[in-house]
């Protein structure tokens, strides 16, 4: 529940209130005070005790219309009979009216937020498993991957961060659910649009930068991206920054909290790396997940963790027993070839699969890959120039969310920085099942790159059931191979 006279209190505070306008008069302070017991920003989702949301550029008049709602909050009048409250940035008003009606769960939270371009998921797991073994099994977490608000139930959710009124909300439950952390991933995204406005974390990651998500719908510039990356440093308490990342001086010039480093050059590197442990911090971890790439994040989580309480025995224990699903998932075929499943969804990502990958199949490499339509452009000529690299590998190029882009066309887009031939099969599942056939032996590999789990495609602007990579490949283990 928030009044209408707190609601102006936080607009004026903020200094974001412009006009109140209740048929067509101007007020500047509160008429009769009203209560709220609901707040949206969806149209189909509202009551008489609505304080409604008017944002994006979506946004049209004719939403309103019919609403019986008793005041709403936007950057325009649409001049409707509803009693409205006019804002420079609706986004800001939003996330901090939701923190107030959620009673600022925040607060009885310790939070913990990764960002970077690769990475977030695969840490948030590491820190949650630490965090599980130092607080009893009482972490949250909010996660591209899944989501949890009490622990043990998992669900997948639509966006990296959450828009601020979901954000607060799911805060608040996870708090009434007797939770005492929080793990989430917070993207350049949550930042762009306002979602974590006025949220402040205990500890905040930055695991990595590298040009992704450009294109018009998200950053139009790596600089805009990068910016909006390192918004989190600027509103955490502690940091904790991977010291070998990209444009890693400007970032110190700019870290005005307590922070640590950590990499190679740092007081905490890596050392004694094998494939499934290594050595930091005085101590020897085992992990589950190959790649030096997940101990490093597995020790950003260790080190953001320790600043929450957790001890070395927590992280330890945590560190082993994590596995993530959807990422370096390895799966044998009955020939013994492998097949990895994992999310890598830029060259960055790719290109660090692929190294992992090498060493230990030095046959046949079968790459199964595509792009997603409407975002990430960037990402197919990436992608396309990182495989021009590597002749000796196999590409099939197939469908990954194409949502109102033709996959076709998006595969031939990629295919044209590559001067070999390469397969183009847009069904992803005969992609997968092509590809898999086409080994012979225990030294021959395939990755399948980009969705690693997830159950739908995004097609023009829905998700369509998609069974996954894992359980398409499962299905097709045991295929007759051949050259």
């Amino acid at each position: 529940m928030i009044t209408l006279t707190t609601v102006l209190d936080i607009l004026k505070t903020d200094e974001n209130f412009r006009d109140m306008i209740i048929k067509g008069e101007y007020f500047n302070d509160g008429c009769v005070d009203l209560s709220f017991d609901k707040l949206s920003y969806d149209s189909r989702d509202t009551s008489s005790q609505t304080l409604f949301f008017a944002k994006g550029i979506q946004f049209k008049r004719e939403f309103l219309i019919d609403l019986a709602i008793p005041f709403y909050i936007s950057e325009i009048d649409y001049e409707v009979d509803i009693p409205a409250i006019i804002v420079h940035d609706v986004k800001h008003a939003m996330s901090l009216i939701a923190m107030s009606f959620y009673d600022h769960p925040q607060t009885s939270l310790k939070t913990l937020a990764f960002t970077g371009t690769k990475g977030k998921t695969t840490a948030a797991y590491f820190a949650k498993n630490i965090l599980d073994q130092h607080n009893h099994n009482k972490t949250a977490m909010f996660s591209t991957m899944d989501t949890t608000l009490d622990g043990r139930t998992f669900f997948k959710s639509k966006l990296t961060t959450p828009e601020s009124i979901d954000l607060f909300r799911m805060m608040r439950e996870a708090v009434n659910n007797g939770m005492t952390h929080l793990v989430m991933e917070v993207s350049s995204q949550a930042y762009k649009t306002a979602r974590v406005y006025g949220l402040v974390f205990d500890v905040g990651v930055f695991l990595n930068i590298s040009p992704d998500h450009i294109g018009p719908i998200e950053h139009p510039t790596f600089e805009d991206y990068f910016y909006c990356k390192r918004q989190l440093l600027a509103n955490s308490k502690y940091a904790v920054v991977n010291a070998e990342m990209a444009h890693i001086e400007f970032i110190k010039s700019q870290l005005t909290c307590e922070h640590t480093f950590y990499g190679d050059t740092s007081p905490y590197p890596i050392t004694n790396s094998k494939a499934f442990s290594f050595e930091a911090m005085g101590e020897r971890f085992d992990i589950q997940l190959i790649g030096h790439f997940n101990q490093e994040n597995a020790l950003s989580a260790a080190l953001a963790a320790q600043q929450l309480g957790a001890s070395l025995t927590d992280i330890k224990l945590g560190i082993a027993e994590t596995t993530v699903p959807g990422r370096m998932e390895v799966l044998s075929q009955h020939n013994g070839a492998k097949i990895f499943v994992d999310y890598a969804h830029n060259a960055d990502s790719l290109e660090k699969l692929i190294n992992v990958v090498r060493p230990h199949q030095t046959g046949k490499l079968i790459v199964v890959i595509g792009t997603t339509g409407n975002k990430g452009e960037s990402r197919r000529q990436g992608i396309g120039e990182l495989l021009n690299t590597l002749p000796d590998i196999q590409v099939i190029l197939t469908a990954d969310d194409p949502n109102f882009e033709d996959p076709a066309e998006i595969a031939r887009e990629i295919s044209g920085f590559i001067t070999r031939e390469v397969a183009i099969i847009v069904d992803r599942e005969l992609a997968i099942e092509t590809a898999l056939n086409q080994t012979t032996g225990a030294d021959d590999a395939v990755i399948i790159a980009g969705k690693g789990v997830d159950a739908f495609q995004i097609v023009n602007g829905s998700r369509v059931p998609y069974p996954g990579d894992r359980k398409i490949a499962e299905k097709y283990l045991s295929l007759p191979s051949h050259d």
